[in-house]
Protein backbone atom coordinates (compact mmCIF):
# COMPACT_ATOMS: atom_id res chain seq x y z
CA UNK A 1 0.00 0.00 0.00
CA UNK A 2 1.27 3.46 -0.93
CA UNK A 3 2.50 5.85 1.74
CA UNK A 4 2.06 9.56 2.33
CA UNK A 5 5.43 10.11 0.64
CA UNK A 6 4.16 8.34 -2.47
CA UNK A 7 1.12 10.64 -2.35
CA UNK A 8 3.42 13.67 -2.16
CA UNK A 9 5.56 12.38 -5.04
CA UNK A 10 2.52 12.05 -7.31
CA UNK A 11 1.34 15.48 -6.20
CA UNK A 12 4.69 17.06 -7.11
CA UNK A 13 4.70 15.27 -10.47
CA UNK A 14 1.14 16.44 -11.13
CA UNK A 15 2.14 20.04 -10.44
CA UNK A 16 4.94 19.63 -13.00
CA UNK A 17 2.37 18.57 -15.61
CA UNK A 18 0.13 21.53 -14.78
CA UNK A 19 2.59 23.87 -16.51
CA UNK A 20 1.39 22.37 -19.80
CA UNK A 21 -2.15 23.56 -19.01
CA UNK A 22 -3.17 27.15 -19.76
CA UNK A 23 -4.02 28.37 -16.26
CA UNK A 24 -3.82 31.71 -14.51
CA UNK A 25 -1.57 31.89 -11.46
CA UNK A 26 -4.63 31.83 -9.19
CA UNK A 27 -6.17 28.84 -10.96
CA UNK A 28 -2.84 27.00 -10.89
CA UNK A 29 -2.89 27.23 -7.10
CA UNK A 30 -6.47 25.93 -6.96
CA UNK A 31 -6.59 23.36 -9.76
CA UNK A 32 -3.00 22.92 -10.96
CA UNK A 33 -2.31 19.61 -9.24
CA UNK A 34 -5.73 18.17 -10.11
CA UNK A 35 -5.55 19.06 -13.79
CA UNK A 36 -1.89 18.04 -13.98
CA UNK A 37 -2.91 14.68 -12.52
CA UNK A 38 -5.29 14.20 -15.45
CA UNK A 39 -2.41 14.61 -17.91
CA UNK A 40 -0.02 12.45 -15.88
CA UNK A 41 -2.51 9.60 -15.53
CA UNK A 42 -3.59 9.73 -19.18
CA UNK A 43 0.00 9.68 -20.38
CA UNK A 44 0.86 6.70 -18.19
CA UNK A 45 -2.22 4.66 -19.14
CA UNK A 46 -2.49 5.45 -22.86
CA UNK A 47 1.27 5.80 -23.43
CA UNK A 48 0.54 8.90 -25.52
CA UNK A 49 3.09 11.58 -24.70
CA UNK A 50 1.92 14.53 -26.80
CA UNK A 51 0.28 17.03 -24.48
CA UNK A 52 -1.96 18.49 -27.18
CA UNK A 53 -3.39 15.02 -27.90
CA UNK A 54 -3.95 14.39 -24.18
CA UNK A 55 -5.71 17.74 -23.77
CA UNK A 56 -8.04 16.85 -26.63
CA UNK A 57 -9.07 13.70 -24.76
CA UNK A 58 -10.28 15.57 -21.67
CA UNK A 59 -13.99 16.45 -21.64
CA UNK A 60 -14.33 17.02 -17.87
CA UNK A 61 -16.81 19.83 -17.16
CA UNK A 62 -14.52 21.82 -14.84
CA UNK A 63 -11.45 21.33 -17.01
CA UNK A 64 -13.11 22.55 -20.22
CA UNK A 65 -14.63 25.52 -18.40
CA UNK A 66 -11.50 26.69 -16.59
CA UNK A 67 -8.84 25.84 -19.19
CA UNK A 68 -10.71 26.52 -22.44
CA UNK A 69 -13.65 28.67 -21.27
CA UNK A 70 -16.04 26.13 -22.82
CA UNK A 71 -19.30 24.82 -21.41
CA UNK A 72 -19.60 21.06 -21.39
CA UNK A 73 -21.50 18.34 -19.56
CA UNK A 74 -19.15 15.34 -19.34
CA UNK A 75 -21.93 12.85 -18.37
CA UNK A 76 -19.64 11.21 -15.80
CA UNK A 77 -16.71 10.54 -18.14
CA UNK A 78 -13.75 12.88 -17.71
CA UNK A 79 -11.68 11.79 -20.71
CA UNK A 80 -12.05 9.68 -23.86
CA UNK A 81 -9.33 8.07 -25.96
CA UNK A 82 -10.34 6.50 -29.27
CA UNK A 83 -7.39 4.49 -30.59
CA UNK A 84 -8.18 3.80 -34.24
CA UNK A 85 -5.06 1.71 -34.84
CA UNK A 86 -5.66 -0.72 -31.97
CA UNK A 87 -9.49 -0.41 -32.16
CA UNK A 88 -9.80 0.44 -28.48
CA UNK A 89 -12.14 2.96 -26.83
CA UNK A 90 -10.88 4.04 -23.41
CA UNK A 91 -13.11 5.94 -20.98
CA UNK A 92 -11.72 7.59 -17.83
CA UNK A 93 -13.26 8.73 -14.58
CA UNK A 94 -10.88 10.76 -12.38
CA UNK A 95 -10.91 11.52 -8.68
CA UNK A 96 -8.11 13.66 -7.31
CA UNK A 97 -7.83 13.98 -3.51
CA UNK A 98 -6.08 16.99 -1.98
CA UNK A 99 -5.31 15.17 1.30
CA UNK A 100 -3.89 11.72 1.94
CA UNK A 101 -6.04 9.22 3.80
CA UNK A 102 -4.39 5.82 4.06
CA UNK A 103 -7.60 3.78 3.98
CA UNK A 104 -9.55 5.98 1.56
CA UNK A 105 -10.63 4.30 -1.65
CA UNK A 106 -12.65 4.59 -4.82
CA UNK A 107 -16.41 4.58 -4.47
CA UNK A 108 -19.06 2.75 -6.46
CA UNK A 109 -20.98 6.00 -6.91
CA UNK A 110 -18.21 7.36 -9.14
CA UNK A 111 -18.64 4.43 -11.47
CA UNK A 112 -22.42 4.75 -11.50
CA UNK A 113 -21.96 8.34 -12.72
CA UNK A 114 -20.48 6.91 -15.91
CA UNK A 115 -23.87 5.31 -16.68
CA UNK A 116 -25.11 8.62 -18.12
CA UNK A 117 -22.42 8.43 -20.81
CA UNK A 118 -22.85 4.72 -21.50
CA UNK A 119 -26.63 5.01 -21.87
CA UNK A 120 -26.11 7.56 -24.63
CA UNK A 121 -23.87 5.12 -26.46
CA UNK A 122 -26.31 2.20 -26.23
CA UNK A 123 -29.40 4.28 -27.10
CA UNK A 124 -27.61 6.40 -29.73
CA UNK A 125 -29.77 9.27 -28.47
CA UNK A 126 -27.59 12.39 -28.44
CA UNK A 127 -30.19 15.14 -28.28
CA UNK A 128 -29.44 17.57 -25.48
CA UNK A 129 -25.76 16.63 -25.12
CA UNK A 130 -23.18 19.42 -25.24
CA UNK A 131 -21.01 19.59 -28.35
CA UNK A 132 -17.66 18.42 -26.92
CA UNK A 133 -19.19 15.30 -25.35
CA UNK A 134 -21.40 14.80 -28.40
CA UNK A 135 -18.38 14.72 -30.73
CA UNK A 136 -16.83 11.90 -28.68
CA UNK A 137 -20.12 9.97 -28.50
CA UNK A 138 -20.65 10.22 -32.25
CA UNK A 139 -17.17 8.82 -32.97
CA UNK A 140 -17.73 5.96 -30.53
CA UNK A 141 -21.14 5.09 -32.02
CA UNK A 142 -19.71 5.11 -35.56
CA UNK A 143 -16.86 2.84 -34.45
CA UNK A 144 -19.16 0.35 -32.67
CA UNK A 145 -21.54 0.22 -35.64
CA UNK A 146 -18.71 -0.48 -38.09
CA UNK A 147 -17.62 -3.94 -39.23
CA UNK A 148 -14.40 -3.63 -37.22
CA UNK A 149 -14.14 -5.27 -33.80
CA UNK A 150 -13.70 -2.65 -31.06
CA UNK A 151 -12.95 -3.05 -27.37
CA UNK A 152 -14.26 -0.72 -24.67
CA UNK A 153 -12.26 -0.12 -21.49
CA UNK A 154 -13.33 1.93 -18.47
CA UNK A 155 -10.65 3.16 -16.07
CA UNK A 156 -11.47 4.44 -12.61
CA UNK A 157 -8.44 6.58 -11.75
CA UNK A 158 -7.59 8.24 -8.43
CA UNK A 159 -4.66 9.17 -6.20
CA UNK A 160 -6.12 7.04 -3.42
CA UNK A 161 -4.86 3.79 -1.97
CA UNK A 162 -7.76 1.41 -2.49
CA UNK A 163 -9.24 0.62 -5.88
CA UNK A 164 -12.82 -0.27 -6.60
CA UNK A 165 -13.31 -4.03 -6.32
CA UNK A 166 -13.77 -5.31 -9.85
CA UNK A 167 -15.50 -8.40 -8.40
CA UNK A 168 -18.32 -6.23 -7.06
CA UNK A 169 -21.72 -7.45 -8.43
CA UNK A 170 -22.50 -3.95 -9.75
CA UNK A 171 -19.15 -3.81 -11.53
CA UNK A 172 -19.74 -7.24 -13.05
CA UNK A 173 -23.14 -6.06 -14.23
CA UNK A 174 -21.47 -3.07 -15.89
CA UNK A 175 -19.03 -5.35 -17.69
CA UNK A 176 -21.79 -7.66 -18.89
CA UNK A 177 -24.27 -4.94 -19.90
CA UNK A 178 -21.78 -2.88 -21.87
CA UNK A 179 -19.30 -5.58 -22.90
CA UNK A 180 -16.35 -3.70 -21.52
CA UNK A 181 -13.26 -4.18 -19.39
CA UNK A 182 -13.17 -2.26 -16.10
CA UNK A 183 -9.83 -1.34 -14.55
CA UNK A 184 -8.82 0.61 -11.46
CA UNK A 185 -5.72 2.79 -11.28
CA UNK A 186 -4.68 3.93 -7.81
CA UNK A 187 -1.69 5.51 -6.10
CA UNK A 188 0.51 2.39 -6.25
CA UNK A 189 -0.02 2.12 -10.00
CA UNK A 190 0.81 5.77 -10.68
CA UNK A 191 3.93 5.54 -8.52
CA UNK A 192 5.11 2.51 -10.49
CA UNK A 193 4.99 4.53 -13.71
CA UNK A 194 7.00 7.46 -12.40
CA UNK A 195 9.68 5.74 -10.31
CA UNK A 196 12.88 7.73 -10.34
CA UNK A 197 16.22 6.26 -11.40
CA UNK A 198 17.09 3.59 -8.82
CA UNK A 199 19.89 3.45 -6.36
CA UNK A 200 22.32 0.54 -6.63
CA UNK A 201 20.12 -2.06 -4.96
CA UNK A 202 21.59 -5.35 -3.80
CA UNK A 203 20.30 -8.83 -2.98
CA UNK A 204 21.64 -12.22 -2.00
CA UNK A 205 20.35 -15.76 -2.59
CA UNK A 206 21.43 -19.41 -2.38
CA UNK A 207 20.15 -22.33 -4.49
CA UNK A 208 21.17 -25.91 -5.24
CA UNK A 209 24.17 -26.06 -7.58
CA UNK A 210 22.12 -28.22 -9.94
CA UNK A 211 19.79 -25.24 -10.47
CA UNK A 212 22.52 -23.08 -12.07
CA UNK A 213 24.21 -22.89 -15.47
CA UNK A 214 27.17 -20.55 -16.07
CA UNK A 215 27.92 -18.74 -19.32
CA UNK A 216 31.11 -16.89 -20.29
CA UNK A 217 31.63 -14.83 -23.47
CA UNK A 218 35.22 -16.05 -23.59
CA UNK A 219 37.68 -17.78 -21.29
CA UNK A 220 39.58 -14.55 -20.58
CA UNK A 221 36.51 -12.61 -19.50
CA UNK A 222 36.04 -11.94 -15.81
CA UNK A 223 32.31 -11.37 -16.34
CA UNK A 224 30.00 -14.37 -16.09
CA UNK A 225 26.29 -14.72 -16.73
CA UNK A 226 23.97 -17.29 -15.21
CA UNK A 227 20.79 -19.23 -15.85
CA UNK A 228 19.13 -19.93 -12.52
CA UNK A 229 16.04 -21.87 -11.47
CA UNK A 230 14.70 -19.85 -8.55
CA UNK A 231 11.63 -20.50 -6.33
CA UNK A 232 9.03 -17.72 -6.53
CA UNK A 233 9.24 -17.22 -2.77
CA UNK A 234 12.95 -16.39 -3.18
CA UNK A 235 12.17 -14.09 -6.11
CA UNK A 236 9.76 -12.18 -3.87
CA UNK A 237 12.40 -11.93 -1.14
CA UNK A 238 15.17 -10.54 -3.37
CA UNK A 239 12.88 -8.01 -5.09
CA UNK A 240 10.92 -6.70 -2.08
CA UNK A 241 11.20 -3.22 -0.58
CA UNK A 242 12.87 -4.41 2.63
CA UNK A 243 16.65 -4.16 2.16
CA UNK A 244 17.38 -6.46 5.12
CA UNK A 245 15.13 -9.17 3.69
CA UNK A 246 16.76 -8.86 0.24
CA UNK A 247 20.20 -9.54 1.68
CA UNK A 248 19.34 -12.21 4.28
CA UNK A 249 19.13 -15.74 2.89
CA UNK A 250 17.77 -17.04 6.21
CA UNK A 251 14.60 -14.93 6.36
CA UNK A 252 11.50 -16.66 7.70
CA UNK A 253 9.34 -16.79 4.56
CA UNK A 254 6.15 -16.11 6.51
CA UNK A 255 7.47 -12.57 7.09
CA UNK A 256 7.28 -11.92 3.33
CA UNK A 257 3.49 -11.86 3.47
CA UNK A 258 2.32 -8.34 2.58
CA UNK A 259 5.72 -7.27 1.27
CA UNK A 260 5.67 -4.82 -1.65
CA UNK A 261 7.80 -4.95 -4.76
CA UNK A 262 10.73 -2.51 -4.97
CA UNK A 263 9.35 -0.59 -7.97
CA UNK A 264 12.66 1.03 -8.90
CA UNK A 265 13.91 -2.40 -9.97
CA UNK A 266 11.58 -2.08 -12.98
CA UNK A 267 13.01 1.25 -14.10
CA UNK A 268 14.49 -0.12 -17.32
CA UNK A 269 11.55 -2.42 -18.05
CA UNK A 270 9.60 -1.26 -21.11
CA UNK A 271 6.39 -3.13 -20.41
CA UNK A 272 3.77 -1.43 -18.25
CA UNK A 273 1.66 -3.58 -15.95
CA UNK A 274 -1.63 -4.52 -17.60
CA UNK A 275 -3.41 -5.80 -14.50
CA UNK A 276 -4.22 -9.33 -13.42
CA UNK A 277 -7.42 -9.40 -15.45
CA UNK A 278 -5.52 -9.98 -18.71
CA UNK A 279 -5.37 -13.54 -20.00
CA UNK A 280 -1.58 -13.69 -19.63
CA UNK A 281 -1.59 -12.56 -16.00
CA UNK A 282 -4.60 -14.68 -15.09
CA UNK A 283 -2.74 -17.72 -16.42
CA UNK A 284 0.24 -16.90 -14.19
CA UNK A 285 -1.97 -16.79 -11.11
CA UNK A 286 -3.92 -19.96 -11.97
CA UNK A 287 -0.65 -21.85 -12.57
CA UNK A 288 0.67 -20.86 -9.12
CA UNK A 289 -2.64 -21.88 -7.56
CA UNK A 290 -3.25 -25.14 -9.39
CA UNK A 291 0.04 -26.39 -10.90
CA UNK A 292 2.95 -24.68 -9.12
CA UNK A 293 5.42 -27.42 -10.08
CA UNK A 294 4.76 -26.65 -13.79
CA UNK A 295 5.29 -22.90 -13.54
CA UNK A 296 8.89 -23.21 -14.79
CA UNK A 297 7.68 -24.90 -18.00
CA UNK A 298 4.82 -22.48 -18.69
CA UNK A 299 6.62 -19.16 -18.11
CA UNK A 300 9.33 -17.49 -20.23
CA UNK A 301 11.19 -16.30 -17.16
CA UNK A 302 12.80 -13.06 -16.02
CA UNK A 303 15.89 -11.26 -17.28
CA UNK A 304 18.07 -9.30 -14.85
CA UNK A 305 21.18 -7.22 -15.34
CA UNK A 306 23.60 -6.36 -12.55
CA UNK A 307 26.61 -4.11 -12.29
CA UNK A 308 28.36 -6.67 -10.11
CA UNK A 309 27.83 -10.38 -9.45
CA UNK A 310 29.74 -12.15 -6.71
CA UNK A 311 29.05 -15.88 -6.85
CA UNK A 312 30.55 -19.21 -5.91
CA UNK A 313 29.89 -22.76 -4.76
CA UNK A 314 29.32 -23.54 -1.07
CA UNK A 315 28.77 -26.61 1.11
CA UNK A 316 31.07 -28.92 -0.82
CA UNK A 317 29.82 -27.62 -4.18
CA UNK A 318 26.25 -28.60 -3.34
CA UNK A 319 25.02 -25.01 -3.04
CA UNK A 320 25.47 -21.90 -5.17
CA UNK A 321 25.55 -18.55 -3.36
CA UNK A 322 25.16 -15.29 -5.27
CA UNK A 323 25.21 -11.59 -4.36
CA UNK A 324 24.04 -9.07 -6.96
CA UNK A 325 24.38 -5.30 -6.76
CA UNK A 326 23.10 -2.54 -9.01
CA UNK A 327 20.57 -4.93 -10.48
CA UNK A 328 17.57 -4.30 -12.72
CA UNK A 329 14.72 -6.40 -14.11
CA UNK A 330 14.79 -5.61 -17.83
CA UNK A 331 12.34 -8.28 -18.97
CA UNK A 332 9.60 -10.08 -17.06
CA UNK A 333 8.36 -7.20 -14.95
CA UNK A 334 4.76 -8.13 -15.74
CA UNK A 335 5.38 -11.67 -14.51
CA UNK A 336 6.96 -10.36 -11.32
CA UNK A 337 4.14 -7.95 -10.53
CA UNK A 338 1.53 -10.64 -11.08
CA UNK A 339 3.41 -12.94 -8.69
CA UNK A 340 3.24 -10.16 -6.10
CA UNK A 341 -0.47 -9.73 -6.76
CA UNK A 342 -1.00 -13.42 -6.07
CA UNK A 343 1.11 -13.19 -2.92
CA UNK A 344 -0.99 -10.27 -1.65
CA UNK A 345 -4.33 -11.98 -2.21
CA UNK A 346 -3.39 -15.52 -1.27
CA UNK A 347 0.02 -15.94 0.35
CA UNK A 348 0.35 -19.70 -0.05
CA UNK A 349 3.94 -20.29 1.06
CA UNK A 350 4.00 -23.89 -0.15
CA UNK A 351 2.84 -23.00 -3.68
CA UNK A 352 5.30 -20.11 -3.92
CA UNK A 353 8.14 -22.39 -2.79
CA UNK A 354 7.22 -25.17 -5.24
CA UNK A 355 6.78 -22.86 -8.22
CA UNK A 356 10.12 -22.00 -9.86
CA UNK A 357 11.04 -19.48 -12.54
CA UNK A 358 13.97 -19.16 -14.93
CA UNK A 359 16.24 -16.19 -14.14
CA UNK A 360 18.66 -14.96 -16.78
CA UNK A 361 21.29 -12.95 -14.92
CA UNK A 362 23.80 -10.86 -16.87
CA UNK A 363 26.73 -8.90 -15.46
CA UNK A 364 26.96 -5.60 -17.35
CA UNK A 365 29.20 -3.73 -14.88
CA UNK A 366 28.87 0.01 -15.68
CA UNK A 367 28.10 -0.56 -19.38
CA UNK A 368 24.72 1.16 -19.67
CA UNK A 369 24.64 0.54 -23.42
CA UNK A 370 24.92 -3.20 -22.88
CA UNK A 371 22.09 -3.08 -20.32
CA UNK A 372 19.91 -1.21 -22.81
CA UNK A 373 20.74 -3.67 -25.59
CA UNK A 374 19.84 -6.65 -23.41
CA UNK A 375 16.55 -4.96 -22.50
CA UNK A 376 15.78 -4.17 -26.14
CA UNK A 377 16.63 -7.58 -27.60
CA UNK A 378 15.06 -9.72 -24.89
CA UNK A 379 11.85 -7.69 -25.04
CA UNK A 380 11.75 -7.78 -28.85
CA UNK A 381 10.68 -11.42 -28.66
CA UNK A 382 7.50 -10.46 -26.77
CA UNK A 383 4.28 -8.64 -27.63
CA UNK A 384 5.54 -5.16 -26.78
CA UNK A 385 4.74 -2.12 -28.88
CA UNK A 386 7.47 -1.09 -31.28
CA UNK A 387 7.45 2.42 -29.80
CA UNK A 388 8.13 1.13 -26.27
CA UNK A 389 10.82 -1.17 -27.60
CA UNK A 390 12.66 1.60 -29.44
CA UNK A 391 12.37 3.93 -26.44
CA UNK A 392 15.15 2.03 -24.66
CA UNK A 393 17.52 1.83 -27.63
CA UNK A 394 20.90 3.47 -27.22
CA UNK A 395 20.31 5.71 -30.24
CA UNK A 396 17.11 7.13 -28.76
CA UNK A 397 18.96 7.78 -25.51
CA UNK A 398 21.67 9.60 -27.50
CA UNK A 399 19.03 11.81 -29.12
CA UNK A 400 17.53 12.57 -25.71
CA UNK A 401 20.92 13.56 -24.29
CA UNK A 402 21.66 15.92 -27.18
CA UNK A 403 18.22 17.55 -27.09
CA UNK A 404 18.44 18.01 -23.32
CA UNK A 405 21.71 19.89 -23.77
CA UNK A 406 19.73 22.23 -26.02
CA UNK A 407 16.91 22.80 -23.54
CA UNK A 408 14.50 20.31 -25.09
CA UNK A 409 12.89 17.58 -23.00
CA UNK A 410 12.72 14.44 -25.17
CA UNK A 411 9.99 12.24 -23.76
CA UNK A 412 10.68 8.55 -24.42
CA UNK A 413 8.81 7.11 -21.43
CA UNK A 414 5.51 8.02 -19.82
CA UNK A 415 5.74 10.19 -16.72
CA UNK A 416 9.02 11.84 -17.74
CA UNK A 417 9.28 15.48 -16.67
CA UNK A 418 13.07 15.65 -16.90
CA UNK A 419 15.58 16.55 -14.23
CA UNK A 420 14.14 18.20 -11.13
CA UNK A 421 16.60 21.08 -11.14
CA UNK A 422 16.30 21.90 -14.83
CA UNK A 423 13.79 24.01 -16.74
CA UNK A 424 12.94 22.88 -20.27
CA UNK A 425 11.62 25.58 -22.62
CA UNK A 426 10.41 22.89 -25.06
CA UNK A 427 9.02 19.37 -24.67
CA UNK A 428 8.56 16.84 -27.48
CA UNK A 429 7.69 13.17 -27.54
CA UNK A 430 9.60 10.50 -29.41
CA UNK A 431 6.50 9.85 -31.57
CA UNK A 432 6.06 13.49 -32.55
CA UNK A 433 9.78 13.70 -33.33
CA UNK A 434 9.46 10.76 -35.71
CA UNK A 435 6.52 12.46 -37.45
CA UNK A 436 8.46 15.71 -37.68
CA UNK A 437 11.55 14.10 -39.22
CA UNK A 438 9.50 12.08 -41.70
CA UNK A 439 7.54 15.17 -42.79
CA UNK A 440 10.82 17.02 -43.29
CA UNK A 441 12.01 14.05 -45.37
CA UNK A 442 8.96 14.48 -47.64
CA UNK A 443 6.27 12.22 -46.20
CA UNK A 444 3.77 14.32 -44.17
CA UNK A 445 0.94 12.04 -45.33
CA UNK A 446 2.54 8.89 -43.92
CA UNK A 447 3.63 10.72 -40.77
CA UNK A 448 0.07 11.05 -39.51
CA UNK A 449 -1.83 8.14 -41.05
CA UNK A 450 0.74 5.39 -40.47
CA UNK A 451 1.91 6.12 -36.93
CA UNK A 452 2.65 2.52 -36.01
CA UNK A 453 4.77 2.04 -39.12
CA UNK A 454 7.03 4.93 -38.08
CA UNK A 455 8.63 2.66 -35.49
CA UNK A 456 8.53 -0.46 -37.63
CA UNK A 457 8.61 -0.22 -41.43
CA UNK A 458 10.05 3.31 -41.67
CA UNK A 459 12.11 3.45 -38.48
CA UNK A 460 15.59 3.04 -39.99
CA UNK A 461 14.74 5.57 -42.69
CA UNK A 462 13.58 8.16 -40.14
CA UNK A 463 16.19 7.63 -37.43
CA UNK A 464 19.06 7.10 -39.86
CA UNK A 465 22.15 6.69 -37.67
CA UNK A 466 24.49 7.77 -40.48
CA UNK A 467 22.57 10.76 -41.81
CA UNK A 468 20.33 12.22 -39.08
CA UNK A 469 21.96 15.52 -38.10
CA UNK A 470 21.14 16.32 -34.46
CA UNK A 471 21.67 20.06 -35.08
CA UNK A 472 19.08 19.93 -37.87
CA UNK A 473 16.75 18.05 -35.53
CA UNK A 474 17.02 20.80 -32.90
CA UNK A 475 16.25 23.37 -35.59
CA UNK A 476 13.22 21.37 -36.75
CA UNK A 477 11.78 21.12 -33.25
CA UNK A 478 12.20 24.85 -32.64
CA UNK A 479 10.62 25.54 -36.05
CA UNK A 480 7.67 23.28 -35.20
CA UNK A 481 6.78 25.36 -32.15
CA UNK A 482 7.33 28.62 -34.04
CA UNK A 483 4.78 27.47 -36.63
CA UNK A 484 2.39 26.45 -33.86
CA UNK A 485 2.64 29.89 -32.25
CA UNK A 486 2.12 31.75 -35.52
CA UNK A 487 -0.89 29.56 -36.36
CA UNK A 488 -2.45 30.60 -33.03
CA UNK A 489 -2.12 34.27 -34.05
CA UNK A 490 -3.99 33.77 -37.34
CA UNK A 491 -7.67 33.21 -38.07
CA UNK A 492 -6.87 29.71 -39.34
CA UNK A 493 -7.47 26.70 -37.14
CA UNK A 494 -4.10 25.10 -36.50
CA UNK A 495 -3.48 21.39 -35.97
CA UNK A 496 -0.57 18.98 -35.62
CA UNK A 497 -1.19 17.69 -39.16
CA UNK A 498 -1.12 21.19 -40.61
CA UNK A 499 2.12 22.05 -38.85
CA UNK A 500 3.77 18.92 -40.27
CA UNK A 501 2.68 19.98 -43.76
CA UNK A 502 4.09 23.47 -43.21
CA UNK A 503 7.43 21.86 -42.24
CA UNK A 504 7.22 19.80 -45.45
CA UNK A 505 6.50 22.92 -47.55
CA UNK A 506 9.38 24.80 -45.94
CA UNK A 507 11.80 22.12 -47.06
CA UNK A 508 10.22 21.66 -50.49
CA UNK A 509 9.82 25.37 -51.34
CA UNK A 510 12.39 27.37 -49.34
CA UNK A 511 12.45 31.14 -49.19
CA UNK A 512 9.03 32.10 -47.82
CA UNK A 513 7.93 33.32 -44.39
CA UNK A 514 6.03 31.03 -42.03
CA UNK A 515 2.79 32.97 -42.52
CA UNK A 516 3.17 32.58 -46.30
CA UNK A 517 3.55 28.81 -45.91
CA UNK A 518 0.43 28.71 -43.72
CA UNK A 519 -1.59 30.68 -46.29
CA UNK A 520 -0.28 28.47 -49.09
CA UNK A 521 -1.32 25.32 -47.23
CA UNK A 522 -4.79 26.73 -46.53
CA UNK A 523 -5.22 27.55 -50.24
CA UNK A 524 -4.28 23.98 -51.16
CA UNK A 525 -6.84 22.65 -48.66
CA UNK A 526 -9.54 24.89 -50.15
CA UNK A 527 -8.77 23.77 -53.72
CA UNK A 528 -8.18 20.04 -53.25
CA UNK A 529 -11.37 18.02 -53.92
CA UNK A 530 -13.45 21.14 -53.26
CA UNK A 531 -16.58 19.45 -54.60
CA UNK A 532 -16.36 16.65 -52.02
CA UNK A 533 -17.50 16.92 -48.41
CA UNK A 534 -14.09 16.28 -46.84
CA UNK A 535 -12.76 17.91 -43.68
CA UNK A 536 -9.22 19.36 -43.74
CA UNK A 537 -8.13 16.56 -41.37
CA UNK A 538 -9.31 13.92 -43.86
CA UNK A 539 -7.58 15.66 -46.76
CA UNK A 540 -4.28 15.95 -44.90
CA UNK A 541 -3.90 12.20 -44.41
CA UNK A 542 -4.53 11.36 -48.05
CA UNK A 543 -1.52 10.70 -50.25
CA UNK A 544 -3.50 12.33 -53.03
CA UNK A 545 -3.30 15.65 -51.20
CA UNK A 546 0.49 15.57 -51.17
CA UNK A 547 0.47 14.55 -54.86
CA UNK A 548 -1.84 17.49 -55.54
CA UNK A 549 0.65 19.89 -53.91
CA UNK A 550 3.53 18.45 -55.93
CA UNK A 551 1.61 18.62 -59.22
CA UNK A 552 0.59 22.21 -58.46
CA UNK A 553 4.25 23.18 -58.29
CA UNK A 554 5.60 21.25 -61.28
Amino acid sequence: MATINDFKTVNVKSREYSKYVNLSEEQRKINGSRFGFYLLALECITNIKDVDVLLEMIIDTDFRSIVFDEKNDDLGVDAVNIDEEERVIQLFNFKYREKFKINKGQELGDMIDVTKFLVRISSEELEGTTQITKDKLEKIIVALNSDDIWKIELYMVSNENIGLSIENPTVNQFKQNYGMKVGTIVLDDIVSYISEFPEDLSAKFMVDSTSVMTYEIDELSSSKSYLIKLPLIELIRITCKDEQFRNNINVDYSKLQGQKIEMSLLFDNVRGYLGATTKFNSNIISTIEEQPNKFFMFNNGITMTAKNISAGDKNGNKKFECTISGFQIVNGGQTLRTIYEYSEKDFNEENLANAEVLIRLFQTETDKELTNDIAEYTNSQNAISSIDLKSISNYQIQIGTYLEANGILYVRKSGDTGKKDKDYPLRISMEKTAQLIYSYQGYPDRATNQKKALFEKYYDEIFDVENLDFEVLVSLIIKYYEVENIFSETDYKGSHQKILYVIYLMEKMPGKSIIEYIELLESYLMTYKKDEDLSPARKLIQKGFKDFIESSND
